[in-house]
């Protein structure tokens, strides 16, 4: 999206410093971030999908390569890359250019359908006349185009993410904008909304989650018949949040079992993933306490077990699951190992990474079921690591916090 220094787009994500001058040449990173701009504005937003030949594509919105940060007129810059991985590869291939338009295409998230079409929606300033639309785009496993053009899943949508069931493209996003509240009282989101699409990206559904409310940052992780949703709610003359989740399956009129998850969120600190071998759904997430916690839940949407307190995840980072595994960046620098259960859930340990954590986005893409390789997007760059999971180190008591 194209971050402009008004009150309306300000409010979308975190202000642009007032350090980065309109006219003025974009800053390098270190020094935008000691100007207080938003690292964001230089990678963010980052999934992946199945190639060809074990091939796994892994697409990521950036300001060019290296990422050069906001422009002259202080708008963000993305356009959308992909690059090839497998395992055994100790980096991505070389990245392209994917999508790129004038404005900014970011954060992109990423679903593949059971047929092996693969959909991308991201954020869009260019072409627009609410100041930003969500939208979307669908390709092929060949990476070939496979509906003419880009569309709009909502003018002056937002914060959208995608997942996939079946041959069914789930699309969970925001719209509007609520000013004061929220990080450095910038506002809100203004309810939160579904969208459902055949794999050649035809609208099937739409659905109503939170219309016309103070929620927003919608999250989502698919099993094989239906959708996790979470998402964060204002409290008023908070700086907290609730975390919200429902059940949604393609098709249905409405979502189900809307339940509050937390009660005191950090503010966008949360993820969702599914885990297959168990059938069960991952939410891990910080509160306002600095301490971080982990639910599983059943395709029910009910709560089949939870941590309540493990060092603090980081923001927008990814979770990677290997079997009945999951593993997650935590804000001290560290990678979490979670065992887990139909009804348990425990921190089984945790190793250092060789990389930054960063709120860009981040992803775990494994080698084996003894190895796992991380992207993280960083101001400077993608920033890669292998981790031998056999290296973690048990929790210490500081880690169990009670």
């Amino acid at each position: 999206m194209a971050r402009r220094a008004t009150p309306r787009l300000a409010g979308l994500l975190p202000l642009l410093a007032a350090g980065a001058l309109c006219g003025a040449p974009a800053l390098a990173p270190d020094a935008a971030a000691a100007a207080g701009i938003d690292r964001r504005a230089y990678m963010h937003g980052i999934g992946a999908a199945a190639g060809p030949a074990g091939q796994t594509y892994v697409f990521f919105s950036s300001s060019g390569l290296p990422p050069r940060g906001p422009g002259r007129d202080r708008n963000w810059t993305h356009d959308i890359y992909v690059a090839a991985w497998a395992p055994g590869q100790r980096a991505l291939g070389e990245p392209r250019v994917l999508f790129a338009r004038k404005e900014a295409q970011e954060p992109v998230s990423v679903a593949q359908a059971a047929d092996g079409r693969i959909m991308l929606t991201f954020e869009d300033g260019w072409n627009t006349a609410r100041s930003v639309s969500q939208r979307y785009l669908v390709y092929g496993a060949d990476l070939q185009p496979r509906r003419a053009g880009v569309r709009d899943v909502r003018s002056g949508g937002h914060s959208g993410h995608v997942a996939a069931v079946g041959n069914r493209f789930v699309v969970f996003y925001s719209d509007d904008w609520v000013d004061g509240g929220g990080v450095d009282d910038l506002g809100t989101g203004n309810g939160v909304y579904l969208k459902t699409y055949d794999s050649a990206g035809k609208l099937l559904r739409s659905a109503d989650v939170a219309r016309d409310a103070r929620q927003w940052w919608p999250l989502l992780a698919a099993s094989d018949n239906e959708v996790l949703l979470a998402w964060q709610e204002y409290v008023p003359d908070r700086t907290y949040a609730r975390l919200k989740t429902a059940v949604y399956r393609p098709g249905d009129a409405a979502p189900r079992a809307v339940q509050v998850l937390d009660e005191r969120l950090a503010y966008y600190t949360y993820g969702v993933a599914y885990v297959p071998a168990l059938g069960r759904f991952l939410v891990v997430g910080t509160g306002d306490d600095g301490k971080g916690f982990a639910h599983l839940l059943d395709t029910a949407g009910r709560v089949a077990a939870s941590l309540p307190c493990m060092p603090a995840s980081v923001r927008e980072a990814g979770i990677a699951v290997i079997g009945d595994k999951a593993f997650t960046p935590a804000r001290d620098g560290r990678l979490l190992h979670l065992a887990l259960s139909a009804d348990a859930v425990r921190l089984a340990g945790s190793q250092p990474s060789p990389i930054p954590w960063t709120i860009q986005g981040s992803l775990g893409l494994a080698h084996s079921a003894a190895s796992l390789h991380w992207i993280s997007l960083t101001p400077a760059g993608l920033r890669e690591a292998d981790f031998d999971l056999a290296a973690a180190t048990p929790p210490s008591p500081a880690d169990l916090c009670r």
